[in-house]
């Protein structure tokens, strides 16, 4: 076990260390612990189990030899975020998985020598992995990391960040956007972003609201965009444009990168003509997909591969447009399906967002005796938006006018955040237990803040 005696966030010290002592007495197998001194915190030290980073690395050589390894030997475990259930031990082995990663950061990201990049993803998951890592640390470019949170010391950490290290290339996620706005276009600002030259987005569809403000603020309108979708199966950027290679449109993933084969269709499994929406699957293989589901083969093959044969089964719903632009609606069990009406969260959520008085949505079915589901949406505000309780008549009625009286909430709740992962996804499922008024929810072990579900326990009660 390799760890560290703490880690900073917001100003307080994370004991790593006990954590790791309090899982190590149900975990026999574990022989040794490596401790990197972080925090000068203290700790207990377990003798002969327990060794300092820097006293271990006092005699160690300059050198180390990368071992030679089979190309399909198995390079981790990653535990997906728990989003929609149980965690699942995703399997990527060494050869495909650095063949995805090193080409999609070549050519995605555009790297170049002089290049300072940067991702704001937790290291922990698997954007971390794949492009603060493996893909950046092959092409050989130069990788800025941080620890802590975006909003500490100050609202415009990140801005700050860029000025004094000369970012060039920034990859983050739309809810990290969205919150930005929220905060407020000052932040931004005061800061010289001037050395940025491509901007990136990872995690979930970003609305075109959100796509605009990045592409407006954070780029100054010089920047191009690279919205990219993939997933912790997929190891590495399925669907993405290639910087002043490919148009954009704000919200769309774009097109398929090299060699990756999408399709969608409909429930038989049949391909569907634009614009009409469907099921995202991949129609052959690519280098960085994942093995198996670790000791769980049965389980992989029902989840991935069974429902159409022959076809990795994404999960996500999509539609192409006439260009055949691929534009992503959201996860299939984020779909609502309201007096046989079936609509994506995802674009009932940016018809919200759209709104100025709106920062960030996340919307839910809940059971309904006449509708069989109803809409609920948990929306925070911007700052400067308006009294609460008088917006939620026109959020609904803007919901309306962009989309259709089907689609209005049922019900709106203002909350000052939403539960999401660590890796920033949104976790629905809990809304959905929320709003079906559940006094308990599913699995939160990968809830990054557990003060968030019990302010929103308290509204929903209140």
């Amino acid at each position: 076990m390799i760890t560290a005696d703490g880690g900073w966030r917001r100003g307080n010290i994370v004991p790593l260390k006990a954590a790791v002592d309090e899982a190590l007495l149900r975990t026999p197998s574990v022989e040794a612990v490596v401790v990197l001194q972080r925090t000068n915190n203290d700790v207990t030290m377990q003798a002969g189990r327990d060794h300092w980073w820097h006293e271990l690395m006092t005699d160690a050589d300059d050198e180390c030899a990368a071992e030679p390894l089979d190309s399909e030997h198995l390079l981790y475990i990653l535990y997906t975020s728990g989003t929609t259930g149980k965690p699942k031990g995703i399997v990527h082995t060494t050869g495909g998985y650095m063949v995805g990663t090193y080409l999609t950061s070549k050519y995605v990201f555009d790297l170049r020598d002089d290049d300072v990049y940067w991702c704001t993803a937790d290291i922990g998951w698997v954007t971390g992995h794949s492009y603060i890592v493996y893909g950046i640390l092959t092409n050989g470019a130069t990788g800025v990391m941080y620890e802590g949170a975006p909003n500490h010391p100050a609202p415009d950490r990140f801005w700050d960040m860029i000025e004094r290290h000369k970012v060039t290339i920034f990859y983050t996620a739309p809810t990290a956007i969205r919150t930005f706005i929220k905060w407020g276009d000052e932040h931004p600002q005061r800061h010289d972003l001037s050395s940025l030259r491509l901007l990136g987005t990872v995690g979930e569809p970003i609305n075109p609201e959100a796509w605009m403000w990045y592409h407006r603020i954070i780029g100054n309108e010089r920047c191009p965009i690279v919205d990219t979708w993939w997933q912790t199966e997929t190891g590495a950027q399925m669907l993405t444009p290639l910087p002043g290679a490919i148009a954009t449109k704000p919200g769309s993933a774009t097109v398929p990168f090299f060699g990756v084969a999408p399709d969608i269709v409909n429930d038989a499994g049949e391909s569907v003509e634009p614009p009409d929406g469907g099921f995202l699957v991949i129609r052959q293989p690519w280098p960085s997909m994942l093995r198996t589901l670790y000791g769980d083969d049965e389980r992989y093959q029902e989840q991935y591969w069974s429902q159409v044969p022959g076809c990795y089964f994404t999960g996500d719903g999509a539609r192409q447009d006439a260009d055949g632009y691929f534009w992503l609606l959201g996860r299939v069990d984020d779909v609502i399906n309201v007096s046989g009406h079936r609509m994506g969260t995802a674009e009932v959520e940016s018809a919200l967002v759209s709104h100025d008085a709106v920062a960030e949505a996340a919307v839910v079915g809940f059971p309904h005796e006449i509708k069989g589901e109803a809409i609920a949406a948990f929306v925070t505000l911007r700052e400067s938006a308006p009294d609460a309780a008088a917006l939620k008549h026109t959020l609904g009625q803007h919901v309306t006018k962009e989309i259709g009286a089907i689609a209005r909430p049922d019900q709106i709740r203002f909350t000052e955040a939403l539960p999401k992962t660590r890796s920033g996804k949104i976790m629905r499922r809990l809304l959905r237990d929320i709003a079906a008024g559940k006094q308990e929810v599913g699995d939160t072990t990968t809830l990054e803040d557990y003060s968030v579900l019990a302010k929103l326990r308290e509204e929903n009660e209140g």
